[in-house]
């Protein structure tokens, strides 16, 4: 490998982890979603279908903070007295 290509990597990897979506894009996909499936807006079954989509994605939040929970148990406190003697 050369010698820049590490450099490279570690900063395409970080970049990745910046990619976010502001709530205004996730709710402009969520309505597509939603039109794609039929549901036009301003109607009831669309509001519904945006509400589905919005309790799924907390689902799944909720779910993955379960999990990673689980492989992360409470701290292990390890008690020992250190005893100092005086001369």
């Amino acid at each position: 490998m050369r010698p820049l290509t590490i450099p490279c990597l570690m900063l395409a990897a970080g970049l990745a982890g910046c990619a976010t979506i502001t709530p205004e894009e996730q709710r402009a996909l969520d309505e597509e979603n939603c039109r794609s499936y039929g549901f036009r807006p301003g109607t009831d079954a669309f509001a519904e279908c945006l509400q589905r989509i919005d309790l799924d994605r907390r689902a799944e939040r909720r779910y993955r903070m379960a999990e990673f929970d689980r492989w992360d148990p409470d701290p292990v406190v390890v008690y020992r007295p250190i005893i100092v003697r005086r001369d």
